[in-house]
């Protein structure tokens, strides 16, 4: 029977959560990592024992973990993330420019093809790759000549937080960055190129149509389409079916499309998840009501998700990197809130129940199936 491990990164350290293939039974680990910010934790899909942790403090700085045996033991391994050559100056929130500083890990992103390859997106927005298992760190520069002068902070800082690679060609990358947009290189990182045609951004932009600058909050690719993306943005769900290079509003019937994460399901490429906020200002569910949005249709028609939800004076809101979904057949669905809540749907989002819901507020859940 298989096993299914949601790993957690909250602001007071980082839980593992098991259970076997029924989903109905959940074991929670002792905190890892305790009182510091893990904000993201990411096993490897070639060897699922082998599981990274960024662990950040504003005291003590950046750490990366890495684990062997599935979580039971860490060990620390590379640290310094040096921007390569001078990286120059980005723009600050009241337009004058300011120079590139190293603040933390927000995602990591083992290879898809080498078990030693992992990625790490930082704020200041920047992506590294390394070779060795985590132990040493290189960055692919070519990405801050795509507008980098032109990127600012988001209100969560200048973060690279989503990489998503393509399953077919080990040369495709995307990456997101708030608040810069999103970018692909189709060369392994040696040159990369803005895919925001489609974006508006009336608010946050002089230019709405601007070509960087655009706040994007998370993407999500199915490994059997790699050309199609779905886009959860500052506002508008958006989708493409070229690679990026065109973007279209698919919000449709969501009480708001203002929000964080979006995902897509294991075994159905038409059919998203999205966790609907109130607004930019006031980051919880419309109505004190959380709800999961699910579309079966790739966009627009929207389905709200309620059961085992709570329905009433519910305030809490979902992280971009806080929703995951599992490889079972039938697939299961995870969201943590910043309530300390982890809930779990073991029936693609038709019903849920709370794994935990006392943890530390939750910055990322991811999600393995081991044999």
């Amino acid at each position: 029977m298989s096993t299914v491990r949601v790993l957690v990164g909250t602001r007071k350290g980082a839980f593992i959560l098991t259970s076997d293939e029924r989903r109905s039974d959940w074991q929670v680990s002792s905190p890892l990592f305790a009182g510091w910010e893990i904000y993201h934790l990411k096993g490897s899909p070639l060897d699922p024992n082998r599981i990274y942790a960024s662990q950040s403090s504003g005291w003590f700085g950046q750490v990366i973990q890495r684990s062997d045996d599935g979580g039971q033991t860490w060990t620390p391994v590379g640290k310094d993330f040096v921007y390569e050559g001078n990286p120059g100056t980005h723009q600050w929130f009241d337009g004058t420019q300011h120079p590139w500083k190293f603040q933390r890990v927000w995602v990591l992103e083992p290879s898809l093809s080498d078990p030693d390859t992992v990625y790490a997106g930082v704020e200041d927005a920047a992506l590294f790759r390394s070779s060795d298992g985590g132990q040493s760190w290189q960055e692919l520069p070519a990405l801050r000549s795509a507008g980098g002068h032109l990127w600012q902070p988001g209100a969560g800082g200048m973060c690279l937080h989503t990489i998503v690679q393509d399953p077919g060609d080990a040369q495709r990358l995307y990456v997101a960055i708030s608040a810069a947009g999103a970018f692909r290189t189709d060369d392994g990182g040696a040159t990369w190129r803005p895919i925001t045609r489609g974006l508006k951004s009336l608010y946050e932009l002089p230019d709405p149509n601007a070509e960087v600058g655009h706040c994007v909050h998370s993407i999500a690719m199915h490994p059997t389409r790699p050309g199609v993306l779905f886009m959860q943005k500052h506002w508008d769900v958006m989708r493409s079916d070229n690679a990026g290079d065109d973007w279209h509003e698919i919000s449709g019937n969501l009480p708001s499309d203002f929000g964080f994460p979006i995902a897509v399901h294991a075994h159905e490429p038409e059919t998203i998840y999205v966790a609907p906020i109130k607004s930019d200002s006031e980051h919880y569910p419309p109505d004190g009501k959380l709800r999961i949005y699910r579309s079966r249709s790739g966009g627009n028609d929207w389905q709200a998700l309620t059961q085992g939800l709570p329905q009433r004076d519910c305030y809490v809101n979902v992280l971009r990197s806080a929703l995951a979904v599992d490889s079972l057949p039938s697939c299961g669905v995870y969201f943590g809130t910043t309530g300390g809540q982890v809930y779990a749907s073991a029936d693609s989002g038709d019903t849920w129940t709370p794994i935990v819901r006392d943890l530390p507020a939750v910055l990322s859940v991811e999600v393995q199936v081991t044999p």
